[in-house]
């Protein structure tokens, strides 16, 4: 898609230059731009010369002087002008193969684009890379990316990923490692494929890269109804397992749900590290819990008030250690209320796939003056949910009231709400 112009931010060089929601961005410099990588680097000059077409059809070119580095103020609509690379694998496990029809249209698209990974942080499996896309990431010092390793074993990667070219996985890590290109891993664990042995040649081969890798989180296979293959969810002696692989590596991080399925506690913050692969529910409950202990609480609220945390069951055992410590406030009721995926299948157990007809399942009989809900259920700047339904749908099924916080459970948010009542 081309350079449309989505927001322009308020007291900035581009509100300054009539530059508005609707306008497309041709050139800069008399260069085309074919993402926001180029946009980034070539809008950093003193001087500038942009062309822009205007929402009418109208072509404007416009000159300006500005500080080094200083930023225009345009949001776009995409961080890409072309086209997004697909993805050309059929991974095993790939969770988008897993998604019945009639949902929202952006659920089915599949990208495994570099420059994506570089600008938003997506995982890239490096089957699609090519040697011009190598020379631009080189040249202009890019990274670091977000790689879906899997398993160094070829033989392996090309069955699990079903690409030929998934073999030359490591070749292409080497490749970062020759070039001084820093990347995080990702291992979406599938038991009996690169779990045991074969998890401990991935992790073998990627601490050769020493510090190029910046870390790794392994994370289980998600397994709804709708997949036909005979994958496995990883079990307690796999979760147990695994955690003891990890632990012989630097770096390497076991998401929540493994401790979890291990029935083992939360590590403390510095297993953790920096916290780089927090989308993939690596440190969240951690983060979560130690947040929540810098928090002030009031002894009590000026009347009897009653709270449902609606949650995911992957953060049902930090929340109820919080719900614990609110419930000691006077006049007030929380309940935790784990959200029941009958749309995907009970082993889905994350907040971000909870549908509208799940969560009034589950809320709708509740005695509660206030639903808590995170706002990873619903997309991005928006009220809707998956399944494309929003939440002024879900209010009207059930009459109840809510506040929408931010990350998986900004807690603050609700302590902020009862020093209020």
């Amino acid at each position: 898609m081309p350079a449309i112009v989505s927001d322009v931010l308020k007291n900035s060089i581009a509100e300054e230059l009539e530059i508005v929601k609707g306008d497309e961005i041709l050139s800069i410099d008399g260069k085309k731009m074919s993402d926001m990588i180029d946009y980034n680097f070539l809008s950093k000059s003193d001087f500038l010369t942009i062309e822009i077409k205007k929402q009418n059809g109208e072509i404007e070119e416009i000159e300006l002087e500005k500080d080094f580095d200083e930023d225009l103020g345009i949001v776009f609509e995409s961080a890409v002008f072309d086209r997004v690379k697909p993805c050309l694998n059929k991974c095993i496990f790939c969770f988008v193969d897993q998604q019945p029809k009639g949902l929202r249209e952006t659920l089915y698209i599949k990208d495994d684009d570099y420059r994506l990974s570089y600008l938003q942080g997506t995982y890239i499996t490096l089957t699609n890379l090519k040697e011009e896309d190598k020379n631009r990431i080189k040249n202009m010092h890019l990274g670091p990316f977000y790689v879906s390793v899997h398993t160094t074993n070829p033989e392996l990667r090309v069955k699990m990923l079903r690409n030929p070219n998934a073999g030359k996985a490591l070749e292409n890590l080497l490749w970062f490692r020759k070039n001084k290109i820093p990347f995080h891993a990702q291992i979406v664990l599938c038991p009996g494929y690169n779990d045991g042995k074969e998890l401990e040649r991935t992790l073998s081969d990627l601490a050769k890269l020493k510090n190029t890798v910046l870390s790794v989180a392994i994370v289980p296979v998600g397994i709804t109804q709708f997949r036909l293959e005979g994958l496995k969810q990883v079990d307690k002696k796999c979760a147990e397992e695994t955690i003891e692989i990890a632990s012989k590596y630097k770096r390497v991080c076991c998401s929540d749900e493994f401790f979890l399925l291990a029935e083992k506690e939360i590590p403390k913050a510095k297993y953790y590290g920096n916290f780089s692969q927090l989308e993939d529910g690596v440190g969240t409950l951690r983060l979560l819990l130690d947040d929540f202990k810098k928090l002030e609480l009031p002894e009590k609220i000026s009347k009897n008030f009653n709270i449902a945390f609606a949650t995911s069951y992957a953060a049902k055992y930090a929340i109820e250690k919080i719900v614990k410590k609110l419930n000691k406030i006077k006049n007030l009721n929380v309940t935790v209320n784990p959200v029941k995926s009958d749309y995907w299948g009970r082993d889905i157990t994350v907040a971000g796939l909870i549908t509208t007809d799940d969560l009034i399942k589950t809320i709708s009989g509740l005695d509660s003056d206030l639903v808590v809900i995170p706002s990873v259920m619903l997309r991005q700047y928006s009220e809707d949910f998956l399944d494309g339904k929003n939440l002024d749908y879900v209010k009207s099924k059930t009459g109840k009231s809510f506040l929408v916080v931010e990350n998986i459970y900004s807690v603050k948010e609700v302590v902020d709400y009862l020093w209020n009542l």
